[in-house]
């Protein structure tokens, strides 16, 4: 059903190419890459909340990412895992719900918003999940719908003139279809979002998911953006990366038998196959660029970290994406946590943004644009 874009995208290029006849930028369309506040400005405001998502926007992100998860009457909200312990209160208000499931084949014991009521959800807070960051605001924020993620980027466009998107994930697909049925999720994602945006590729919408049998029924069903994501659970001293479950292949691929693992999704044939069915693909950073841990301390505090790890370069994925029209947007960049070979966030998004990713996920969107903004 979708028509993909790569002629469009390489004529705006060249639209777009600078006076000594190069791209603006190195990516995809020569247009300037997007800033996806990632779970809203998640590093300074509970995840995933409406707080956290206005200040996304206050602080310049493009697109503001609600994971999805369904509630026990199926509708959307906004929570990175089916779990709600680690990021509600849920544990002090419904002490006796806990209870055990298999997510993604792991035995997980917590409080699941799929034995929740949207009514019942709407009674817990958000509280920070990330230790480390600021508890100031914990207790004082709802979970959103999705309908209420639209809402806000909706007014927020109209308010302050520029096109606010949204950036929804699909989370556990496998998971939900369980408990819920074969794609119903993803029919009514489908069905939310073409009523607020319409079916089109123009809309202000990626829709992403680890997995990649729902792709490609989405891909069946509407022509807004498709982006498979490439997980792993660790980066090796010599900058390779480790794949152990459940972070070695998309689950559906486990469920199926499916021999391929995240690794191979980002070889050229990897890409190819995911060119059929998606328009970008969303590698975690360490898959684009190669850093090694050989013992030199480099960011001057005298201890080892992986801010120390040497820079190598490019991987070769983002080329390799491109070539075959597809975007490439990475994740996740925190001031405060990841720096792979990096010790100043900001210089760290600069230098992926000079290889060509058409897009960053960060925790401090204003990190995000101010550096962005020095390569204006």
């Amino acid at each position: 059903m979708k028509l993909k874009a790569s002629i469009a995208l390489l004529s705006l290029a060249l639209l777009q190419a600078c006076g000594d006849g190069e791209p603006a930028f190195q990516t995809l369309s020569g247009e300037a890459p997007l800033v996806i506040g990632h779970r809203g400005a998640s590093g300074e405001r509970p995840e995933h909340t409406l707080a956290s998502y206005q200040l996304a926007i206050e602080q310049g992100a493009d697109f503001i990412e609600p994971d999805l998860v369904l509630t026990q009457d199926g509708v959307m909200i906004a929570r990175h895992e089916p779990m709600l312990g680690g990021t509600t209160d849920v544990a002090a208000k419904f002490p006796a719900r806990k209870t055990k499931k298999m997510v993604d084949g792991v035995e997980t014991e917590d409080w699941f918003a799929s034995d929740f009521t949207l009514a019942e959800i709407k009674t817990l807070r958000a509280i920070q999940a990330r230790s480390g960051r600021s508890k100031a605001y914990d207790g004082q924020f709802q979970i959103p719908t999705l309908d209420e993620v639209i809402a806000l980027a909706k007014e927020q466009s109209s308010k302050t003139g520029r096109t606010i998107g949204i950036y929804p994930e699909v989370k556990h697909s496998t998971f939900h279809a369980a408990l819920f049925g074969a794609n119903k999720f993803e029919d009514k994602l489908v069905s939310t979002l073409h009523a607020a945006y319409g079916n089109t590729a123009k809309a202000p919408v990626f829709i992403q998911s680890f997995e990649v049998s729902n792709l490609q029924y989405l891909n069946s069903k509407t022509d807004i953006k498709l982006v498979q994501l490439i997980d792993a659970d660790d980066v090796k001293d010599d900058g390779s990366m480790s794949l152990v479950a459940p972070y070695h292949k998309p689950y559906d691929f486990v469920v199926k038998g499916d021999s391929r693992s995240f690794g191979d999704l980002v070889k050229p044939a990897g890409l190819d196959f995911i060119k059929t069915y998606a328009d970008a693909v969303g590698p975690w950073k360490p898959y684009l660029v190669k850093t090694v841990n050989d013992g030199v301390e480099r960011s001057g505090d005298s201890s080892l970290s992986l801010n120390d790890r040497r820079v190598d370069g490019s991987t070769g994925v983002i080329e390799n994406a491109h070539a075959r029209g597809l975007l490439v947007h990475t994740w996740t960049f925190r001031n405060d946590a990841s720096g792979y070979g990096f010790k100043d966030p900001k210089a760290e998004m600069e230098y992926y943004m000079k290889l060509g990713v058409d897009g960053v996920f960060t925790d401090f969107p204003a990190t995000g644009v101010a550096a962005l903004n020095a390569l204006r």
